[in-house]
């Protein structure tokens, strides 16, 4: 008898037990994505970096084949104001003037040049060498500042840096050939 009581008894907890649910998702969250191998950011970056332009890497051989100097890489503090008068001379940034000053010539300037630096350059050599004219003015009072500043050019001249952006008596610039 116990057993006929136990049975209807065990149907009616049967009853009351559901089955679970079971949700079946067709997409995965963007971690499941990333997880399984979908980087759909990912490739729609590299799309757009392959059609945008950007530089193409060149050898320093290349690029003085260009008729371009590259920067030095090493700290320049050992550069004297004079080397890099000189650099700036064989660049053709600044040229040495018919009238002995240096001038900015940034137009035919080959290579990278910071002009604001070079313009400050100009203008402390310009200062050193009319102070230096004046003074041999008043050393030599037999000749004028003029005089003085025309055959100090000539002289200067020939020890300018082969290469250098000379300016002629014409007015024409060219390249001081050794």
């Amino acid at each position: 008898m116990k057993r006929v009581l136990l049975c209807p008894l065990l149907l009616a907890s049967v009853a009351c037990i559901r089955a679970p649910e079971i949700v079946l998702v067709d997409r995965a969250t963007a971690l499941e994505q990333q997880a399984a191998g979908s980087f759909d950011e990912l490739e729609l970056k590299l799309a757009r970096a392959g059609i945008v332009p950007r530089p193409v890497p060149m050898t320093p051989e290349e690029l003085e084949a260009l008729g371009i100097r590259s920067a030095v890489l090493i700290d320049g503090t050992e550069a004297t104001e004079a080397d890099r008068i000189d650099d700036l001379l064989r660049q053709r940034c600044i040229g040495e003037g018919r009238d002995g000053l240096l001038v900015d010539t940034h137009h035919a300037c080959r290579g990278v040049c910071d002009r604001a630096a070079a313009v400050v350059l100009i203008e402390r050599v310009n200062r050193a060498r009319v102070q230096l004219w004046r003074w041999m003015g008043a050393e030599r009072k037999d000749y004028s500042v003029e005089e003085l500043q025309h055959a100090w050019r000539k002289t200067h001249v020939g020890g300018v840096a082969c290469g250098a952006w000379l300016q002629l008596d014409d007015g024409a610039w060219e390249e001081k050939k050794c």
